[in-house]
């Protein structure tokens, strides 16, 4: 039977894919697909719903995910839950403990199901390393670390290869500071395949 990828997150995950007939976006999800179809036989799903926080993919775990009983999860979240500190103060807040006990609660869940875990770095706030929102990134950023490491989960250092990128002066991976260009897809699409494909084919 052929293996369901499942990639769940936010906007960058789901990268317009209500407007697009295959369901995948426009984003790294696809540029992945792409790149499977060329030697693998698996089914690539992509359920990022834009906005989304920690505590949003909480709410439709069962339904989006768990339901679809997939084979790999790939989860990549936690820009909004910092982003939203920045841009709506008056929200309440998803602060690092609240972060790790939820994300804790989902990978748990995908364990139960016999499901391989993916762990994504969140990104970046802003393409200067010592912005705010890059600065309060950093311990959600920890938190998805030690969380790969607790549940031997494989983790994609994708905030780790983006600040790198910015170190060297090679920016233009953001249409906003946050949504990527195709170089930021591109970016994320070869640290996903280069960290995961030899762990799970």
């Amino acid at each position: 039977m052929k293996q369901k990828w499942l990639f769940v997150g936010d906007s960058i995950t789901d990268s317009g894919r209500d407007q697009d007939s295959e369901g995948l976006g426009h984003g790294y999800v696809r540029m992945i697909r792409d790149e499977m179809l060329k030697k693998y036989d698996v089914e690539i799903i992509n359920k990022g719903v834009s906005g989304d926080r920690i505590t949003d993919l909480e709410k439709r775990w069962n339904r989006d995910v768990l339901s679809v009983q997939p084979n790999v999860v790939s989860i990549s979240i936690g820009i909004n839950d910092v982003w939203r500190q920045l841009d709506h103060p008056e929200m309440d807040q998803v602060m690092p403990h609240e972060f790790n006990r939820i994300y804790e609660e989902l990978v748990e869940k995908v364990r139960a199901l016999g499901a391989k875990c993916i762990l994504m770095e969140p990104t970046i706030i802003e393409e200067r390393i010592d912005s705010i929102g890059n600065q309060k990134l950093l311990p959600y950023v920890e938190i998805v670390r030690q969380l790969a490491v607790t549940y031997d989960a494989i983790l994609v250092p994708t905030h780790t290869v983006f600040i790198e990128k910015l170190q060297k002066g090679q920016g233009t991976l953001t249409t906003d500071g946050v949504h990527m260009t195709e170089a930021g897809n591109q970016l994320m699409a070869k640290t996903w395949l280069d960290s995961c494909l030899d762990k799970l084919v």
